[in-house]
């Protein structure tokens, strides 16, 4: 039936954007999924679109008793955990640092770190003993700005490369029962909403101006891929048959952002024609 055939995942903010892709395509490939989500409308829309393959909690990945409660949904549903997915995140958009007045800095830290970083932690904390039980896996959300500049702000590629350590850290922490893994997706047009801290909790990347123009310019790929694009790997690194070695890598799906060269940033030849 599928790479992830009776496993379950727990899935955060997989209510929109990525993480609904990636709810598709765990359901696709066989998986029940529990949902992490905040917005309660999103949460009733994923039960009545998937039903039984599905449960949903409504609550907030920065608060850890939301995440046990989430993971003990798992596993009275369900019977077991198999992959916690860390995939909730807000953006900065791209706001520099001389645009910050002092105290902004600090609330807008406090917020996204909170549930980019911290996020990520408290649910995989949460998910720890089942996944010990299932020798299952974990899987982190990372990005492009998790290895280069320019993919946000200086707060939303610290939140990123901090990833990036989780990764291999908690990989180094609970190997051999837990294998952890993280994909870097590159740009995509989702629903990533900004910071109450800075009035752009309202705002997403679905409407800003040319973005995909963006994203096909900077990539030799030159492709703007939407969120199912991204999913593969996920499914790859859940899977027991076929990345059983794997732990600590953090897979890009970037559209080889970190090859392009000069000749790509700077109006080279496009080949693509």
């Amino acid at each position: 039936m599928g790479w992830l055939k009776d496993d379950v995942a727990l899935i955060t903010g997989g209510g929109a954007g990525l993480g609904l892709a990636l709810v598709h395509r765990f359901i696709d490939e066989g998986a029940s999924v529990v949902v992490l989500e905040r917005d309660a409308n999103r949460a009733d829309s994923l039960k009545r679109k998937f039903g039984e393959k599905i449960e949903t909690v409504v609550g907030d990945v920065t608060s850890y008793e939301d995440n046990v409660k989430a993971v003990e949904t798992a596993v009275e549903r369900f019977g077991r955990l198999d992959t916690f997915v860390a995939n909730a995140g807000v953006f900065d958009f791209f706001k520099p640092l001389s645009e910050f007045e002092g105290p902004e800095i600090s609330a807008a830290f406090d917020e996204l770190l909170s549930i980019n970083v911290k996020g990520g932690l408290l649910g995989a904390r949460a998910a720890l003993d089942a996944l010990i039980k299932s020798k299952g896996s974990m899987i982190f959300t990372v990005s492009n700005a998790g290895f280069y500049t320019g993919g946000g702000g200086p707060l939303y590629t610290a939140s990123k490369h901090g990833l990036v350590g989780v990764v291999r850290q908690l990989a180094h922490e609970l190997g051999p029962k837990v294998r952890v893994n993280g994909v870097a997706p590159g740009g995509m047009r989702t629903s990533l909403s900004g910071l109450k801290a800075t009035n752009t909790a309202d705002e997403s990347l679905e409407t800003m101006e040319g973005f995909e123009e963006l994203i096909i310019g900077i990539t030799p790929l030159r492709m703007s891929p939407t969120p199912d694009q991204y999913c593969g790997p996920y499914v790859l690194l859940a899977s027991r048959e076929n990345a059983a070695p794997m732990t600590g890598v953090v897979i890009n799906t970037d559209g080889g952002l970190g090859v392009r060269g000069i000749m790509n940033v700077c109006g080279g030849e496009d080949l693509s024609a």
